[in-house]
């Protein structure tokens, strides 16, 4: 059964926990073929909170200081830290969305004992498969972190969907695919719109903006579908879209006040009953 509709009523914390300086050639697939210079390009690591009335969801749990570290990215936030700024215990968030397997999106999932994990089934059986150890692949994945995943499915934690699920009343989860064979975005209803956290379907509006695929990719063809409807969701339906690494994004949003300075914005407000 569907859980029931919310009008709104989340709030969406976008969290800054990581950076790296890079140039575009190295975040762009095949950057020569535009006929450009190269240049500077900062790439910002997020993972998402979304707070509502009935509870909190986490959607990603960032990177690992480890892996982070081997691959020098700079950890500006714990998410264990954003989350103490937030009153948020790790112990009492009931939902975890994973939207896809990379290093820097479940490197902190052990902070999330009691969490059902949500994740598309193509993910999951991707990440677990001998193709995933080719180094195109591993590259972009911690051993220890897709044990972690491995060990929800062992406790009845892990919970794969295929296509589109619901995991909280007015949340969606819809795969998408192209980065990874079961990349998925989220859709929240806020009380300032409809958010898509596009995670790595989008890295960077300049890819909505020109169609200009990111280097990790799995299905080229799929992620050029996943720019044409993301794009039009938002032309269509005004949906606010939040790419999944675009430094922009600390701008075009407001700060959220409960993080340091820099560290985070916030869309929306928690919806509260007029009767409470």
């Amino acid at each position: 059964m569907a859980p029931a509709k919310n009008d709104g009523g989340y709030r969406v914390v976008v969290v800054r926990v990581g950076t790296r300086a890079t140039e575009r050639s190295d975040v762009y697939l095949n950057y020569c073929l535009y006929g450009e210079d190269d240049g500077p390009a900062t790439v910002d690591y997020y993972f998402w909170i979304l707070q509502g009335p009935e509870g909190t969801l986490v959607v990603d749990t960032g990177f690992g200081e480890e892996a982070g570290r081997r691959r020098g990215r700079t950890l500006l936030l714990h998410p264990a830290d954003a989350l103490a700024h937030l009153g948020i215990d790790p112990n009492d968030v009931g939902d975890v969305i994973v939207t896809h397997g990379h290093y820097d999106h479940i490197g902190n999932l052990d902070l999330f004992p009691n969490a059902r994990i949500h994740i598309a089934e193509a993910e999951y059986r991707f990440w677990t498969s001998p193709t995933a150890g080719h180094v195109q692949f591993s590259f972009y994945a911690e051993d220890g972190e897709i044990d972690q995943l491995r060990l929800a499915e062992t406790q009845g934690r892990l919970k794969m969907f295929s296509g589109e699920t619901s995991p909280a009343p007015g949340i969606r989860l819809v795969e998408v695919g192209g980065h990874t064979p079961g990349q998925a975005v989220v859709y929240v209803p806020t009380s300032e719109g409809d958010v898509l956290l596009a995670s790595d379907a989008v890295h960077f509006y300049e890819e909505l903006e020109r169609d200009m695929p990111f280097t990790a990719i799995s299905d080229l063809p799929a992620m050029y579908e996943a720019f044409s409807f993301i794009r039009e969701e938002a032309r269509q339906r005004g949906i606010t879209v939040v790419a999944g690494h675009d430094p922009d994004v600390l701008a075009r949003f407001r700060p959220c006040q409960e993080l340091p300075v820099g560290a985070g914005v916030a869309i929306g407000a928690i919806h509260q009953d007029p009767k409470e």
